[in-house]
């Protein structure tokens, strides 16, 4: 039964410790109640007549209460407690000391915790899903001794504490041919969350994501920070803490028992080990019920979400590979709709929310994202046609910047149907004679499927193609440059366009020719967009490293205005950080690109003038790579790899795009020429 309101009332309890069994009168008062459920556990706090105070866990299961303190186990045996989950005030009178136990919280434990698999049985095939958003097992990771699957979340206190601890014990023990991996089960935390928190704390081993909870709920896992050993034949050897160190309460000088270590050290010896399992401090996990209740359909709920965030891509004639324009196109693909919503791998954006804000951001909010999920699992009903007037969408394959003022074409170039295709480049047909100012630059080839990205710069007679010259480029998820309020691109006088082009492959013999569209502006230019390229070209990267660190930084020489900033790197590009250190010592994070992707180069945008930085502020990017087996896309993990232009080879590229602050050109341009108009002396 359920209780409703605040009760008091006593009962009798036997208490039973590990000594004898002593009988205790109990007032216990119920604060907030819930309808009966599984077994809940409590934060509390515990204190003696002396002022000894500690934290303890408050385990209550069907028939018992569990107190779990500083490693001990004590029993309280029901008689008359009823099974609702509450929160309360339990007063233990123990001869001449008082226990308070002020419970902070019950939560729901996971139910599965009595169903997992038990020491000693051969574990099924995990799956679960890589920062790359593509499903994974363990088999991904080859033959090993070991597999240590270490449960994390991002707010639980005791899991944060216990990473450095976990990062220094897996580079002790990776040549061993130990596998660990970081496997989130957390109901409140998207891949996107999750591939942040290993980037700040610097964790070199893969975080993969739990999103039904299927491998804790395999192997009986019940709380983060728990850990699982299995060993190469994939068998559960341990599941349980990592140490005795941190609890709940307070911490160790160090540990006392180091029983993950012990553990892995029995597997990989072919002992036994000792103590095979073992309680667990730490948060509970937990995954909410589906709510049911509203009444969701396409034409009213999931029609207008569409609209708003993919019709941009997946319109009639879009980008998208398919359409998503009107019910029968989504009701088909409803199950695919909802994956992709549900992990939040579309929209696709691959920078941490904590930064920016960037006004290019696409995200569903958690409001359309239930709806969506609700929609597809009551069988996707269409609902009552609602009319809708529409603005016109915008052809993706049309210029997006506006007509063009300049339009000029590459050669075209003829493209096999398979193998590595090196880098092609064009020199565009057109000499700038005079200084042009652009606002609006699109690159747009006849033949989308072919053209993987396309670097643009200016290029002089006397330094060649440059790419500290870069202007823009055409990438997976990218935007046109499209400028406003004064801000213009200079193309110096006696320069030209440079195009490089990184064609892929289609299984046939194709061709290509690229447009770029050049808008010239309609308002006087004020500032000259400027970018700072943050490279390193000097590094190497040896075989097998799962998050090898490449750092640059590059000084700003004016108090400037940021306008955005891009990451480029190739197949083995893990995760980007963009910083700026302040000429008065202080450091702010401006972008974490946690999972990183080839496929889906994005720019992110301040809002304009939001961002300012004073003269002398360095911009400095930390790029990590992973060149392990782990890595789908790795050409080879057996390699090291340094700088070079084909795939196979990797770049560090941040570019920080920027305003010089107190920069007032005021240039009159012909919106004909992109040319500085001359002034009329005869006027």
């Amino acid at each position: 039964m359920g209780f409703s309101g605040r009760a008091r009332f006593r009962k009798h309890l036997e208490y039973r410790s590990h000594n004898h069994p002593i009988n205790a009168a109990n007032s216990f008062v119920i604060r907030s109640l819930s309808q009966p459920g599984p077994p809940s556990v409590s934060v509390a706090s515990f204190s003696y007549e002396d002022g000894t105070r500690f934290r303890c866990l408050l385990a209550r299961g069907p028939l018992s209460y569990r107190l779990l303190y500083r490693g001990l186990s004590h029993e309280y045996n029901r008689r008359y407690l009823d099974s609702a989950d509450c929160r309360g005030e339990l007063l233990v009178h123990h001869h001449r000391w008082l226990a308070l136990i002020v419970v902070l919280g019950f939560f729901p434990v996971a139910a599965w915790s009595q169903d997992g698999k038990k020491i000693g049985d051969t574990v099924p095939k995990l799956r679960f899903t890589d920062i790359r958003y593509l499903p994974r097992t363990l088999d991904d990771f080859g033959p090993k001794k070991a597999y240590v699957l270490v449960f994390l979340n991002t707010t639980c206190p005791l899991a944060q504490r216990y990473l450095p601890v976990l990062q220094a014990l897996e580079k002790d023990l990776r040549d061993k041919q130990v596998q660990f991996v970081g496997v989130n089960s957390a109901e409140e935390d998207s891949l996107l969350v999750m591939a942040t928190h290993a980037v700040r704390f610097d964790i070199e081993f893969p975080f993969v994501k739990d999103f039904q909870g299927d491998v804790a709920k395999t192997l009986g896992v019940r709380r983060t920070p728990e850990v699982v050993v299995l060993d190469g034949a994939k068998r559960l050897r341990y599941r349980g803490r990592i140490d005795n160190q941190y609890r709940l309460g307070g911490v160790r000088a160090a540990p006392t028992r180091k029983d993950l270590h012990e553990a892995i050290d029995a597997v990989l010896a072919g002992r036994e080990v000792a103590i095979a399992e073992t309680e667990v401090d730490g948060c509970p996990i937990t995954f909410s019920p589906i709510d049911s209740s509203k009444s969701v359909t396409y034409s009213r709920h999931v029609a207008p979400i569409l609209r708003k965030h993919c019709l941009e891509c997946h319109d009639q004639d879009g980008s998208a590979p398919f359409a998503l324009a009107n019910y029968k196109q989504v009701a088909a693909r409803a199950e695919s709709v909802a994956e992709v919503v549900n992990e939040q791998r579309m929209p696709p954006w691959f920078a941490s929310h904590e930064f920016g804000p960037f006004v290019n951001r696409r995200a569903l909010s958690d409001e359309e994202r239930s709806t969506i999920l609700q929609w597809v699992r009551s069988g996707s009903p269409r609902g009552e046609e609602i009319v809708i007037k529409q603005p016109a969408t915008k052809n993706t394959r049309d210029w997006q910047i506006g007509t063009p003022d300049l339009v000029l074409d590459s050669i075209t170039f003829d493209l096999p149907e398979k193998g590595d295709i090196p880098y092609k480049y064009a020199i565009l047909p057109h000499v700038f004679a005079e200084d042009t100012w652009v606002q609006g630059i699109q690159i747009k080839p006849d033949n989308p499927a072919v053209l993987h990205h396309c670097n643009m710069a200016y290029a002089t007679v006397t330094e060649g193609f440059n790419e500290s010259n870069f202007i823009t480029g055409y990438v997976p998820g990218g935007e046109n440059v499209d400028l406003h309020d004064g801000i213009a691109v200079l193309l110096p006088a006696g320069s030209v366009l440079a195009l490089q082009h990184h064609f892929v492959p289609t299984g046939k013999k194709e061709k290509c020719k690229v447009s770029v569209g050049l808008r010239f502006p309609r308002e006087p230019v004020q500032r000259r967009l400027r970018s700072l390229q943050v490279t390193d070209r000097r590094f190497s990267i040896p075989p097998g490293a799962p998050a090898h660190k490449v750092a640059a930084s590059r000084t700003l020489a004016e108090d400037s205005v940021g306008v955005g900033m891009f990451s480029h790197m190739h197949l083995r590009g893990r995760d980007m950080t963009f910083s700026a250190l302040s000429p008065s010592g202080k450091t702010e994070t401006l972008l974490i690109v946690p999972n990183y992707s080839f496929s889906w180069q994005i720019p992110y945008r301040w809002e304009p003038g939001k961002a300012t930085f004073a003269k002398g502020t360095k911009i400095e990017c930390v790029a990590r790579f992973d060149n392990s087996a782990f890595n789908p896309y790795n050409p080879n993990p057996l390699a090291t790899v340094r700088f070079g232009q084909q795939t196979h080879h990797e770049m560090m590229y941040g570019f920080f795009f920027y305003t010089h602050a107190q920069e007032r050109l005021a240039l009159n341009i012909d919106p004909k020429t992109g040319t500085e108009r001359k002034h009329d002396a005869s006027r």
